[in-house]
């Protein structure tokens, strides 16, 4: 049995027996995992890889192929009726295997749309996608689609429950930050740090005032001092310096907001002061901004730890979703058949796992899937991994 049938050994057969008599179903994964590795973002790719590898995929990976390559066609018939949640379970358990725990680690929650999914003639609005990030193992943990007629809100919830975050940092954009996912997240055994703006009006206007009067209260201001951390960075024309100061929620001082926010324990401000230069004048005067952002989290006081989660956050922006759209072309996949767009979704994020496992290659994500089009070696590398191949 090949790695790929060990892992999606589960996942049912949605054809009919005569079907599945001819093409393999696990063979068929196989075959576009490898494909999709390999640099395909459609199914007529993932023919003709199997047809120019075909040679390879029974001597190396042991397919016996009985049916010979299936067409693009028996592809995306097959992606269509496939259950993504079965396929999803699967790419989840793999994906565990690669790192085995998330334990400490910060968790970055958040959605994204695959543009081109959308079917003018049925009415099918584009796919939509929340997918869970670990920041330190810089893998993709699960990924749940938002129901058509529904929102990101109602999605986290089910990503939530598909994930152990006993012990992580999860963090949140705006939108989702609600009490319901907040109270969920501490009954899993995690911390959040969540996003806090407009719209929470009241409780945002709170703890902005708040701030300021601390900043301005001598007394009040080297309190805040002393729970504060600071870091700076230069690059790319612009030197940017973070700095967070971080306040307990006692239940005194902020009695409706602990009571509605379940675990609350400290509320986070965290400025960012950014300074750009101009390379075509550096004699000139640059030009600086200041940015207020603030968090409700269940940790205690623990500024740097906090400013380091509200900055790996937007990790989920550059590692996931500009990788996929860049790397893979996402956004430009016009897989869109009933199931198809998502368990094509699944596949993409399993390949990133898989080629972020190569810490012997400097070259970039397409680079790497260019690589293990060309190299039969190499792909079997990234497929099994180091330690395996």
């Amino acid at each position: 049995m090949n790695l790929v049938s060990l892992y999606f050994a589960k996942v049912p057969d949605p054809r009919g027996a005569s079907n599945a008599q001819v093409h393999s179903l696990l063979e068929m994964l196989t075959i576009a995992v490898c494909a999709v590795l390999s640099g395909a973002e459609t199914f007529a790719d993932m023919e003709r890889f199997g047809l120019e590898k075909s040679s390879w995929l029974r001597e190396r990976l042991g397919l016996r192929l009985p049916g010979g390559i299936p067409s693009h066609d028996t592809f995306g018939r097959l992606f269509a009726q496939i259950n993504p949640h079965a396929f999803g379970a699967a790419m989840q358990t793999w994906t565990q295997a690669l790192h085995h725990a998330t334990n400490g680690q910060i968790v970055a929650l958040d959605g994204k749309a695959v543009r081109r999914s959308f079917d003018t003639a049925t009415g099918k609005n584009a796919l939509h996608l929340v997918n869970a990030w670990a920041n330190e193992s810089r893998l993709v943990l699960g990924q749940v689609a938002v129901d058509t007629k529904s929102n990101e809100i109602k999605a986290i919830p089910k990503l939530l429950e598909l994930l152990d975050i006993r012990g992580c940092l999860v963090t949140c954009d705006a939108l989702n930050t609600q009490k319901e996912i907040a109270r969920q997240i501490v009954q899993q055994g995690g911390d959040y740090l969540l996003s806090l703006k407009e719209n929470h009006r009241l409780l945002h206007e709170e703890v902005r005032d708040y701030f300021a009067w601390c900043q301005k209260t001598s007394t009040k201001n080297a309190n805040l001092q002393q729970n504060s951390a600071q870091t700076s960075t230069w690059g790319h024309g612009r030197h940017e310096v973070r700095r967070c100061f971080v306040i307990a929620a006692t239940a005194e001082d902020w009695a409706d907001a602990c009571a509605q926010w379940h675990g609350l324990q400290s509320l986070v401000l965290v400025e960012c002061e950014r300074q750009i230069i101009d390379p075509a004048a550096p004699g000139s005067a640059s030009k600086t901004t200041v940015e207020q952002h603030f968090y409700l989290s269940s940790l205690p006081c623990d500024a740097p730890k906090q400013l380091e989660a509200a900055r790996a956050h937007w990790g989920v922006e550059n590692n996931v979703h500009w990788c996929l759209d860049v790397a893979f072309g996402e956004d430009d996949c016009r897989v869109r058949m009933e199931n198809a767009a998502e368990n094509f979704a699944i596949l993409r994020r399993l390949a990133l796992n898989l080629l972020r496992q190569d810490n012997t290659s400097k070259a970039g994500l397409k680079a790497r899937r260019l690589r293990a089009g060309w190299n039969s070696d190499y792909l079997l590398k990234i497929l099994c991994g180091p330690e395996n191949s």
